[in-house]
């Protein structure tokens, strides 16, 4: 599996290098997720603008990520083509995964969650 891994401070950007998210690549794709998570990175946005096609396992590959980090983190995904996006909606999954157009939009959604957090963090100490 082709991708890139762009480490921020805040977060990481994870783009795909490929055309389709299938079953082949799937558990490579989980895998890598897993990894980077483990590395301590809470947040994380997968660029979605090369991928064009995402069959189940791809959308299973992509709940693990979620799961994964929405534990003390967000979990985005950016700038899915329109035929992913259909397959997303079709399977009701944008209602559970935090889906924006841009990196830019990814990187604002992940301050928000940031600020956010430390808002709870400081209502619990109080």
């Amino acid at each position: 599996m082709k991708y890139s891994v762009d480490k921020k401070e805040q977060y990481v950007v994870f783009t795909p290098h490929e055309e389709k998210l299938d079953s082949f690549l799937s558990p490579k794709l989980k895998s890598e997720l897993l990894t980077v998570h483990a590395e301590g990175y809470p947040n994380l946005v997968i660029d979605m603008s090369n991928v064009k096609y995402v069959d189940s396992s791809g959308l299973s590959a992509l709940l693990v990520g979620n799961r994964e980090f929405s534990k003390d983190g967000i979990f985005i995904i950016s700038s899915p083509q329109e035929h992913v996006m259909k397959l997303i909606k079709i399977s009701m999954l944008d209602k559970v995964f935090n889906i924006v157009d841009s990196i830019e939009e990814a990187a604002e959604a992940i301050f928000m969650h940031e600020i956010d957090g430390k808002e709870e963090e400081e209502e619990e100490e109080n």
